[in-house]
């Protein structure tokens, strides 16, 4: 009898001194066979372990998540926590974090009078060097970001300017006014290139460059109206070159993959998916039940910034524009198919991969009002969404679980955008201030009061360096 106790005691003593873990990489996929680890393995050696087993020459951070809990203890130490089993394996997801760290936002560093009306949009350029605005009082304002001054006004808009864009190699900023026409401008000098751009019937909702890595210089941009088509435009030609018709309704938004394809949403509650050489209409996502406002893209960040990322680097020619773009697509996108989200007065939202499938991968539900604004982190892994419910909501990026709400405004939140290194999230509301959330924590990190009115408008700048903001008080805000 007393033979056979110390196998089993060994075996017993065993199972206390390892844990059998699974480590999954953020799309599902098991990185390796399962491993027996000791209880006093936590996130720094397997930050080694994943790193190794990837072969990874630069040792890259990651954060690890069991279930949507961030992995902060010895793996002991989670069991004891959780009551878990030591016979069933542990799934244990890596995230790969950004290498650089974008410090909080925390003052505000100039307020700069200028605009005569409410600003409508503020834009970061790409390299984050310099910074536009539109406002309802028809013009479109430049700003040195230096000096913390205005550089130029440019007038030629009949009426409120309400959306801007540039392109993703910096060169060229469109606008979109209310009456319905669309402005090129010339940012080193503030001048309006040609004549505007006249063919959509009602005022313009969004407007979208084609991707630098497809195309370089930047030629082509699309235009979303309320008159419910969306138009391709090239500038060299100052021509609309494709009319992309379907909607039966106003085109709320749009976005230009970096596959090729455009969406658009629209408050006939679908959203269609084109080809871009003939305009052809591919595909058509339903499932919404009222109007969709917003669309996100997982490689939204990239595509917008181009060849332009925190280290600053520029470039001279087009050549090396274009191959820097697709280079950073190419990194961030991975093997996974593009994903998009839509956001609608329905109150939900919907994970697509239109490239697979016609059917939603997720519904989104949570929020008591409509969804204002959805965007992805910068590395696709989260995506957050704004709420006329006050709050901001937090999902995984990949899979759509909800992970976490952040509240805190007491108004309707218009707006979001993320710091470069996905670990911050800015949020602008109707109750006048800005507000920064940790991703990490789920808390918030920095609330950030000063405006006088409410705030329509924030941007992060690509670099990490500052924020903008803009509203109903005609100032525009720089917070560092």
């Amino acid at each position: 009898m007393d033979s056979q106790a110390p196998p089993a005691a060994a075996a017993a003593t065993d199972a206390n001194t390892s844990v059998m873990c699974q480590l999954v990489s953020p799309e599902g996929d098991h990185l390796g066979a399962a491993l027996y680890l000791p209880q006093n393995v936590g996130p720094p050696q397997l930050q080694e372990i994943v790193n190794h087993l990837l072969h990874n020459e630069d040792k890259l951070p990651y954060a690890f998540y069991i279930g949507d809990e961030e992995l902060s203890v010895q793996l002991g130490t989670y069991m004891q926590q959780k009551n878990a089993n030591v016979e069933v394996t542990l799934r244990i997801v890596y995230q790969p974090q950004a290498l650089f760290r974008i410090r909080p936002v925390n003052r505000c560093s100039a307020t700069i009078a200028g605009h005569t009306e409410a600003v409508l949009a503020v834009s970061f350029s790409p390299d984050g060097k310099c910074l536009a605005s539109g406002s309802g009082d028809t013009s479109v304002r430049f700003w040195d970001l230096d000096t913390q001054t205005p550089l130029f006004t440019c007038k030629g808009h009949k009426n409120w300017v309400l959306c801007i864009a540039w392109s993703p190699d910096g060169k060229h900023l469109v606008s979109g006014s209310k009456s319905g026409e669309l402005i090129l401008w010339d940012p080193k000098t503030g001048k309006q290139l040609g004549s505007p751009l006249m063919g959509h019937r009602k005022w313009i909702t969004a407007v979208s460059w084609e991707p630098a890595h497809l195309q370089a210089p930047c030629r082509r941009f699309v235009s979303a109206s309320k008159d419910g088509d969306a138009r391709i435009w090239d500038i060299t030609t100052r021509k609309c070159v494709i009319s992309l018709t379907g909607h039966t309704n106003s085109v709320t938004c749009v976005k230009w993959g970096g596959d090729g394809l455009i969406y658009t949403g629209s408050e006939d509650c679908l959203i269609k998916v084109w080809e871009t050489s003939q305009g052809k209409l591919v595909k058509t996502l339903q499932g919404h039940g009222h109007w969709v406002n917003s669309l996100a893209l997982s490689t939204e960040y990239v595509l917008r910034t181009g060849p332009y990322d925190h280290t600053g680097k520029t470039y001279s020619t087009a050549e090396e524009i274009k191959e820097a773009a697709l280079a950073r697509y190419k990194k961030m996108r991975g093997n996974a198919p593009e994903r998009l989200v839509s956001g609608s007065d329905d109150f939900t939202m919907f994970l697509w991969e239109p490239a697979i499938s016609k059917q939603p991968k997720a519904r989104m539900t949570g929020h008591q009002k409509l969804v204002n604004h959805v965007y992805f982190s910068p590395d696709g892994q989260w995506l957050a969404s704004a709420s006329f419910d006050k709050s901001v909501k937090l999902w995984n990026g990949i899979t759509g679980k909800f992970v976490a709400a952040f509240r805190g405004h007491v108004a309707d939140v218009y707006q979001i955008s993320w710091s470069a290194d996905s670990r911050l999230l800015l949020s602008g509301s109707k109750d006048s201030t800005l507000k920064v959330w940790d991703i990490r924590t789920h808390k918030l990190k920095q609330d950030l009061p000063g405006h006088a009115d409410e705030v329509y408008a924030v941007d992060w700048s690509p670099d990490g360096e500052k924020v903008a903001s803009g509203g109903k008080d005609r100032v525009l805000k720089l917070w560092m």
